[in-house]
Parts: C-alpha cells; sequence; structure tokens
C-alpha cells in the first residue's frame, strides 16, 4: 500500500509550477465534463487522471515528490469537480430567466458554492478520513497511483526494467489502464463494442429489464468498494427492477409504448423518486450519527487553533486555522447575500426592499446551513460508493424540493409576488429556487469530492492546510472556467428546451437531463403536481431499511446494509450499478480464494495476501485511469468535431452484434482480472 511521507520530512508541495499545471489541468477536464454533462447526464471524476497526467509532467522536471503530484490533482480535481453545477443552472434558460451565462454572476456562484464546499469538510477531515473505515476507492486508488510514481522516479542503473515494474507496481497500472483503454476506445469511440446490454421482455403486463454495464472503471471502483456496499446497491437495483419498475408498469396503461419505452419512462418519472426520498432519510440519519463526532471534529480545530507551543499538532494534522475557516465562511456569506439580492432585483426591479432582503436572507440562511449538511452526507456517500458514482444528481433533486417548499410556505413570497407583474411573478419563484439550489450544489459536489482529496493526502501524508488551500484555488479557477465554456455550448448547440438562435436544428440539443428534471420538479412543486406519493414511500422504504441495518450491527459479525448505497442502487440505472456489483463480488472471491490457500499452506491471511491485495489495487486503479483518459479524450474529439461519434467505425444496424462482443470481451477481462490477482506469487 502507499508509503505514508513522515511527518518530519519536508518537502515541497504547494509550489507554482504546480499550481499552474493544476490550472492547465483545468481547462481540460473542466470542459470535457460540462460537454459529458449536458450531453448524456454523467461527469467523470477528474482526480485519478489528473493524478496520472501531473506524474508524467513532473517526473520530468527536478525535484518532483508525489506530495507535489498530490497538490496538483487536488487542484485539478476540485476544478473539474465543480462543473456539476450545470445540473442546475441551465434551467434558468429553459424557463427564460437567462438568455445566456452572466460570467460574473455565474463565476461568483461557482467560487462561493465550491469554497464553501471545502470549507465545509475541513471539520470533517477528522471523522471521515483518519478515524473512519469507508473505502474511498478513487481516494485509495490515486494515492496508490501517486506512491507507483514516486517509486518510478527513484531511478536505480543497477535493477533490471522488469525488476523495478514488479517492485513498484506500474505495470499492474500499467496493465489494467492498457485494456480498459483499449475497452473504452472500442466502445465510446469506434462503437464496435457496446457500452452496455439490456434485454426487455414482458411477464403478464410487467416489463422487466435485465442489463449491465461494460465499464471497466466501475468494475474497478467496485472492487475498491467492496462486498458490502455493491450487495446494498444490489439490494437497491432489485428493489428498482424487479419490484418497482413491474409492479408500475402492471398498473400503467403503457399508451401505446413498448416495455423498454413504458419501464424506462416509470423508472424515470416516478421510481427515481423513490430513490431520491431514500437517499433523503438515509442522508439525515448519516448526519444524525455523525453529529457528535462531526462536533469532536469541529473542537479539535478549534483546539488546534488556540494551542500553541508544545500543543502544536504534527504537520500531517494541521489543518486552515478554526479562526481564518470561520472568517472566511463569514465573507463567502456575506457575498453570497449580495450575489442573491442582485439575482433578486434583476429578476423582480420594482420588488420592495422589505420583502427583497427577507427573501435574500432566508435563502443565504438556508443554503448556509443545509449546504453544511449536504456536504457531510455526500462526503459520507463519496467515501462508500466513490466520488463516481455517488449520486449528487440525486442530491440535487432533494435540495430543490426543499428550498422550493421553503419559498413556497414563505409568507414573504407570496406578498411579495401580489404586488408584481403576473408573468413576473409566475417567473420569479422557480428562477429563485434554481439558483439557490445550483449553490448548494456546487458545495454537495466539491464536499463529494474534497474528502477523496482529503484521504488521498492523508495516505500519502500531505499537509492537510496547504491541500485545503489548493482546494480554494481550484474551485475559482474551475469557476472562471466554467462560464465560457457554457457560453460557447449553449451558442453552439442550444439546450433542450432552450434554443439562443432561431432555425436551430433540435436534434443537435444538449438534452441537459438533471437540468430538465429539476425544473419539472421545482414547476411541480409551485403547481401543486409533484410525486409526493413516491418521494413517501421513498422514506418509508429507507426507514425500514434504516432498522435493518441497526440490528445487524447490534448482532455483530460485521454483516451491514448501507442504507445510502441501497438508495444510489434505486436512484441509478443498472448500466451504471451493475459493474460495480461485479467488481465487488470478482473482490469478494478473490478474499475466499486467498483465505483457503493462506488456510492450506498453514500461513496468516495478511501475510500471504499482502501482495495479492496489492496487485488487485493496482489493477483496479489502472482500470479506472485507462477509462477516464479516454474518456477526456474522446470527450474533446467530439467537442471539436461537433458530431456525437466522430470516429465510429460502424453504422446503427452494428448495435445488436455490439452489445454481445461487448458483454463476451467484459467477461473475459473480468476473468483476467481475477487470475491475474491470484497468480502463484513468483509469477
Amino acid at each position: 500500500m502507499s508509503h505514508r511521507i513522515p511527518d518530519a520530512v519536508r518537502l515541497p508541495e504547494l509550489t507554482l509550477r504546480g499550481v499552474l499545471l493544476g490550472a492547465a489541468i483545468t481547462l481540460l477536464f473542466t470542459a470535457s465534463n460540462v460537454y459529458l454533462g449536458l450531453k448524456v447526464g454523467l461527469t467523470f471524476a477528474s482526480a485519478i487522471p489528473a493524478a496520472v497526467i501531473s506524474m508524467a509532467v513532473l517526473c520530468r522536471l527536478p525535484g518532483a515528490n508525489k506530495l507535489e503530484n498530490n497538490m496538483v490533482q487536488t487542484q485539478a480535481s476540485a476544478a473539474g469537480t465543480l462543473s456539476a453545477i450545470i445540473f442546475v443552472l441551465p434551467g434558468l434558460l429553459m424557463i427564460g430567466y437567462w438568455q445566456g451565462f452572466p460570467f460574473w454572476q455565474t463565476s461568483a456562484i461557482c467560487a462561493i458554492g465550491g469554497i464553501l464546499g471545502v470549507l465545509y469538510t475541513i471539520p470533517l477531515r477528522r471523522v471521515m478520513v483518519v478515524q473512519s473505515d469507508l473505502p474511498y476507492p478513487e481516494g485509495i486508488a490515486a494515492a496508490e497511483i501517486l506512491e507507483v510514481g514516486s517509486q518510478a522516479t527513484q531511478r536505480d542503473a543497477a535493477t533490471p526494467e522488469s525488476a523495478r515494474h514488479e517492485k513498484t507496481g506500474a505495470g499492474e497500472i500499467a496493465l489494467g489502464a492498457g485494456v480498459a483503454a483499449a475497452f473504452a476506445f472500442a466502445s465510446g469511440g469506434l462503437r464496435l463494442l457496446a457500452e452496455s446490454i439490456s434485454v426487455w421482455f414482458a411477464v403478464g403486463r410487467s416489463a422487466v429489464q435485465l442489463a449491465t454495464g461494460f465499464s471497466l472503471a466501475l468494475v474497478g471502483a467496485g472492487y475498491l468498494v467492496g462486498i458490502v456496499g455493491g450487495l446494498a446497491m444490489l439490494i437497491g437495483t432489485l428493489i428498482a427492477w424487479g419490484v418497482a419498475v413491474p409492479w408500475l408498469t402492471a398498473i400503467t396503461p403503457a399508451a401505446g409504448q413498448g416495455p423498454a419505452a413504458a419501464g424506462m419512462a416509470l423508472w424515470s418519472e416516478k421510481v427515481r423518486f423513490i430513490g431520491a426520498g431514500t437517499i433523503g432519510i438515509a442522508a439525515l440519519w448519516t448526519l444524525a450519527t455523525l453529529f457528535k463526532p462531526m462536533l469532536q471534529g469541529i473542537r479539535a480545530s478549534f483546539g488546534a487553533m488556540r494551542g500553541g507551543g508544545d500543543a502544536r499538532p504534527p504537520r500531517t494534522e494541521r489543518d486552515l486555522p478554526a479562526g481564518l475557516l470561520l472568517g472566511l465562511t463569514a465573507v463567502l456569506l456575506v457575498l453570497l447575500t449580495l450575489v442573491f439580492a442582485h439575482f433578486l432585483h434583476q429578476a423582480a426591479p420594482t420588488l420592495a426592499a422589505a420583502p427583497l432582503w427577507t427573501l435574500t436572507l432566508g435563502c443565504v440562511l438556508f443554503a448556509g446551513v443545509f449546504g453544511f449538511l449536504i456536504a457531510a452526507a455526500c462526503g459520507y456517500m463519496a467515501g462508500l460508493v466513490g466520488s463516481s458514482s455517488s449520486p449528487i444528481s440525486g442530491i440535487g433533486i432533494v435540495a430543490v424540493i426543499l428550498v422550493s417548499l421553503m419559498l413556497l410556505g414563505f409568507g414573504a413570497v407570496s406578498d411579495a409576488l401580489a404586488s408584481l407583474d403576473p408573468a413576473v411573478a409566475q417567473r420569479l419563484p422557480t428562477a429563485l429556487a434554481l439558483f439557490v439550489t445550483s449553490v448548494i450544489l456546487a458545495v454537495a459536489a466539491i464536499a463529494n469530492d474534497n474528502l477523496q482529496d482529503l484521504k488521498t493526502g492523508y495516505l500519502v501524508g500531505a499537509t492537510p492546510w496547504r491541500q485545503q488551500v489548493a482546494l480554494i484555488i481550484g474551485c475559482v479557477v474551475g469557476a472562471l472556467v466554467i462560464p465560457p465554456v457554457l457560453s460557447l455550448l449553449y451558442h453552439a448547440y442550444g439546450f433542450a428546451g432552450a434554443m439562443p438562435r432561431p432555425g436551430m436544428d433540435p436534434s443537435q440539443a444538449l438534452g441537459a437531463p438533471q437540468a430538465s428534471l429539476m425544473t419539472a420538479i421545482v414547476r411541480g412543486v409551485f403547481d401543486h403536481d409533484l410525486e409526493w406519493g413516491m418521494l413517501g414511500i421513498g422514506l418509508a422504504l429507507g426507514a425500514a431499511l434504516i432498522g435493518i441495518d441497526e440490528l445487524l450491527r447490534r448482532r455483530g459479525g460485521g454483516a451491514r446494509l448501507p442504507v445510502l448505497a441501497v438508495g444510489i442502487g434505486i436512484y441509478l440505472p443498472p448500466s451504471i450499478i451493475m459493474p460495480l456489483v461485479i467488481g465487488a463480488v470478482i473482490g469478494w472471491l478473490i478474499e475466499r480464494r486467498l483465505r483457503a490457500r493462506a488456510r492450506a499452506r498453514g500461513v496468516e491471511l495478511a501475510v500471504y495476501a499482502e501482495r495479492p491485495r496489492r496487485r488487485a489495487v493496482l489493477l483496479a486503479s489502472g482500470l479506472i485511469v485507462g477509462e477516464s483518459l479516454v474518456g477526456v479524450l474522446l470527450a474533446g474529439v467530439i467537442g471539436l468535431s461537433g458530431s456525437p461519434a466522430p470516429l465510429a467505425l460502424v453504422g446503427d444496424g452494428f448495435a445488436g452484434t455490439a452489445q454481445w462482443l461487448g458483454l463476451i470481451v467484459f467477461v473475459v477481462v473480468c476473468l483476467g482480472f481475477y487470475r491475474r490477482v491470484l497468480r502463484p506469487q513468483g509469477a
């Protein structure tokens, strides 16, 4: 596993060349994430590819070390993650409030929300990173990559190349990355292999789907997540696709739709709200259980600030001082107040001062308090299933519902609307709800990523306060990059329901699926036709699962049922969940085999399994690296060409064959992963 730099060792970490390199990587990852998020509704975690690129560049420069590499990937991954704000902001164009993305207003929302996300995670670092046993899959993988890069730069001319690769593990990462990159290029680029397979069939009047994606990166993440989280997500998938969708399709008229169309529509419009409800109640329960440890972490931060002399904590335990933390938070909340007030004045210039400032302060208070709670919940989810699989859009759904309900029950809103022009009065609550939610989503997205980065820093021996500064720099750089990229894509393609110019081809418009969904939710709240029943079912289901998990915890034995993971399984499609489950099952099978071998040889499991486990982590990390890098490159090619499949060698008629070819290759790679990890120790 990763070698931790001791406290007494002082190495260059936050350097000027590292900051400039991080800014350059930020441009690439942020643009790619914005495009992919608007096109297909998914973004990728950029920490691992950022670590690989940083390692490749800095290893050629004198004095480079893994702590400096870690700072670069920290900065770049924060900026790339901030692009999740696209899940909300395009909704302001869809309702006709904005006609473009005003640079300073958009940048301010991104920067303020992102930096608040950084500050909110600082008091959570001890309880969620240092003292927690959460797996943090991407954080651990990034630490392994940094370790391999650090060892590989220590050249020893007397050591053969093959021996150096065996010692550092670079060969395992390269193998995993090469296989995943080839698969991702053949599927996402050449279209010779499908990215998923789905089979629909009818059982009576019920529509049933069997599906899985072929993402090798998710298989690697699933291995790092482990069997407990994997099985919990599988339970969620079975609830959604084995119970909810078949039941709803049986009782809902299909209106001429086939099983696939009817099932997907019901899952998207109804079943996902069950998942959102489950995630919501699980997040609240998680916050309740973490409340005392969080207070202890905050108290420890204040204690570190007040302590002096001999009480000074070691280098690897020094966060930003609590006084600076509180001061920055206060400044950001003041700036947020000004931004909200400006937004309201633009939306309703005739709004009187009293309701304007009442609404403004209410929204700032909500964003500030709820943002902290969301930061804790998102940090926990990222630690459980990884940043790539954490349902940020699900958190956004919960946030936008609560913001809308707050505004709906706010007396100042109805009083203010009565005095406004009817057209403005109809648009104002929806626009304000989306704008406030964008801040909360920025906080959630950054918290979702930052604790992964802080886990990586903890494993390699980074200085926390320097890493936190790098995170803030990443947020500022990302906030400056996102608005022009959004404007460029909007004016080039348009969004579904929002075209910048007449005569544009709507088939080329970017779908912005999350923004469309959240806009529909806000309108549903204010029009009183939201799917409250499904949310209620999700809340009840989550409460029941929490009870089961508590019973398992009290019985002991290691069996648990992470309710957040179950909610994720309901909310996300099986094409994402099943590769995670497959990776978790592969890890469980490997552990069983290692345990049996150790028992047969009469040696301790920890001793016998050390090298195979390290090999598995490196291979899994390589799978994540390879697919992520190809995803970045393909996004750039797609963006430059303007075609959704510029490198495709086959047409739509090859789709059926590509599905089965993809399945065969996917199975072969999974078997190869299993056999590679379990090969004889000397092989």
